[in-house]
């Protein structure tokens, strides 16, 4: 009975108190912990409480504020150039009326702006004292539990879990394949295009809706001095051709119709080095565009007033062969299509070889211009309404109906992949978009619709 005794009162931790009693002919031992038991619910309630507040602070919430700013400074630039413009130009007139209720929206607009950004900052200045009370909390709770760990059961528990991370940290490096190579120029870090919101501008012009056929926006790689300039092609001659280049100075000068003034490519219409057809664009104070009569990309400077062509192979479509159509209808002489992005200057045509598909040629900038790498698509012209390039990216559209045109195709030139399932609806106020194009400047799309200027913002992943 005594051994028995001993060898229970060894096993059993110190300073437990053990009392003991004999009945008949067995022996009760009665153990009792003077220690408190390890508040395992507190611990619990101390990793909700950091989930919690790992979670009400997000990546997200930080670049919405960087967005903001950047957005206001913008704003407040390019309100300072409109302010400056009319002191510079105001005939005291129609033109000033327009020109300084054009400001007070801005300027409403900016307001509007400051206020969210206070909201946020506000509500950013609350969710940081909340968050260093929670972690004060937190902290003591931690210091008590600490208190509870005479086994050492919470901190071995730590020590395995770094051991464990480091661990997996090895294997991964040993078993790491090969960093993928640096993607082609042009080819987007932030993903494809997902979606496209707007129309953000929506003006007439200064011709009123005479010519339906025509393209705008602003230089892609502007000179010094222009980073604020737009651009302006109509097509005045059969809704075909064109002879000069409209400029001015900024969106409210584009929309007041106050241009800088007119640049003229040839003096009749059409002629050799006309403009044909509206896919043009603006690259690097040069302007790009279908030759007159030719299977040629005709490049402008619009500095040196010259003109110079490089070549599309001798069966390329032209003058109407392969334009964009929908099932009402086609748009005439849309065989070239011009455009830019991140890395410079593209154009998309095609050839009876190629079946009516659509190919895509890299354009190399320059005096005279070069033509680069060649990729073959298995997108019919005849299918698609327009195409543009983003982040070495083609995106083709498609007519839905009067209020809506789709983009429903890709073709990645980095990596070869074509789809035809991305369903990115553009809301429509006008019933045919004539040309658009991406700007990789402010990631938008400038179109030309029925006469009208329209822009739309690009989101990407």
């Amino acid at each position: 009975m005594k051994l028995m005794l001993f060898s229970v009162y060894m096993i059993v931790a110190v300073p437990s108190i053990l009392s003991r009693a004999v009945k008949a002919s067995s022996c009760v031992c009665d153990l009792k912990n003077s220690e408190p038991p390890f508040p395992l619910e507190k611990l619990q309630n101390v990793e909700k409480a950091a989930t919690k507040c790992t979670e009400s602070i997000t990546s997200k919430q930080m670049l919405e504020v960087d967005a903001l700013l950047l957005g206001v400074t913008h704003r407040l630039r390019q309100l300072e150039q409109d302010v400056s413009v009319l002191e510079r130009d105001d005939d005291g007139d129609l033109y000033g009326a327009v020109s300084l209720r054009i400001i007070e929206i801005e300027l409403a607009e900016i307001l509007e702006s400051v206020k969210k950004l206070n909201n946020i900052s506000l509500g950013h200045q609350s969710l940081a004292s909340n968050t260093l009370k929670d972690l004060q909390a937190m902290t003591a709770e931690m210091e008590e539990l600490e208190r509870f760990d005479h086994t050492r059961v919470v901190s071995k528990q730590r020590e395995n879990q770094r051991l464990k991370r480091e661990l997996t940290e090895c294997r991964d490096e040993l078993q790491a394949t090969p960093l993928p190579p640096t993607p082609e120029p042009g080819h987007c870090p932030q993903g494809h295009l997902v979606n496209v919101t707007g129309p953000k501008t929506n003006t007439g012009m200064e011709y009123g809706t005479s010519y339906p056929y025509g393209a705008w926006g602003q230089d892609a790689n502007p000179p010094a001095g222009k980073e604020n300039w737009f651009w302006l092609v109509a097509l005045t001659s059969s809704n075909v051709y064109a002879n000069y280049i409209r400029e001015y100075s900024s969106l409210s000068s584009l929309i007041a119709g106050v241009k800088v003034g007119d640049v003229v490519i040839a003096s009749s219409n059409p002629t050799t080095n006309t403009i044909q057809g509206p896919n043009v664009v603006m690259y690097g104070d040069a302007l790009y565009y279908g030759c007159y009569n030719s299977h040629s990309i005709c490049r402008f400077n619009m500095t040196q007033r010259a003109v110079t062509t490089v070549s599309l192979p001798k069966d390329s479509g032209f003058n109407n062969k392969f334009p964009f159509c929908h099932l009402q209808a086609c748009y005439v002489y849309t065989d070239l299509d011009l455009a830019t992005d991140e890395s410079g200057v593209w154009v998309m045509y095609t050839s009876p070889d190629n079946f009516g598909n659509v190919i895509i040629r890299k354009v190399e900038a320059g005096s005279p211009p070069a033509l680069g790498r060649t990729w073959n698509t298995s997108l019919h012209k005849r299918t698609a309404t327009n195409t543009f390039m983003a982040c070495g990216v083609l995106y083709a559209t498609r007519y839905l109906d009067k209020e809506t045109e789709e983009i429903f195709y890709s073709f990645d030139t980095v990596t070869g992949q074509e789809r035809y399932d991305l369903h990115i609806h553009i809301k429509k106020p006008y019933t045919n978009i004539q040309s658009l194009n991406y700007s990789p400047r402010d990631r938008m799309l400038y179109v030309y619709s029925d006469a009208y200027l329209l822009t739309y913002n690009v989101i990407f992943e």
